[in-house]
């Protein structure tokens, strides 16, 4: 051929490859790099993400748990305003039931203004206890608050 050799240019030929190889590999080792530093980066996201979704959970739990806690309390508020307001209604027909009998007693008295004076007065006790009943009930209720 020209002078030279075959194996000269088969030799050539396979450094030349070599070279292409090695600089590939070079390049190859740079990429393999960088995956290695983002896996790392990654993994440290991964475990974030896990962190912050057993914070999550964690709020989840003590959220519901309040929630609990507020309708049981918001339920004995509600029972005890129904009884309060049973036993409103129960003074206030007693209170009626007194009105009738006190407008009873004083219509007896206007005819006969010599009769009956002692019930008025023992109705008039009656009244006054049940008001101070129920203004220490109220100061209870506003203590308790």
């Amino acid at each position: 051929m020209f002078g030279l050799p075959l194996g000269f240019f088969v030799e050539s030929a396979v450094a030349v490859l070599l070279m292409l190889t090695i600089g590939y590999c070079i390049v190859l080792n740079g990429r393999l790099k960088r995956l290695h530093a983002d896996r790392s980066v990654l993994q440290q996201m991964v475990a974030d993400l896990v962190g912050a979704t057993n914070l999550a959970n964690q709020a989840i739990k003590e959220l519901k748990t309040t929630a609990m806690d507020a309708d049981l309390a918001l339920s004995a508020r509600l029972e005890e305003a129904e009884r309060f307001g049973i036993e409103l209604a129960n003074h206030v027909s007693a209170g009626s039931m007194l009105m009738e009998r006190i407008a009873k007693i004083t219509s007896i008295a206007r005819s006969n203004p010599v009769a009956v004076v002692e019930p008025v007065v023992e109705e008039t006790n009656k009244v006054q206890s049940a008001l101070q009943q129920l203004n220490a009930r109220a100061r209870a209720r506003e203590n308790a608050a």
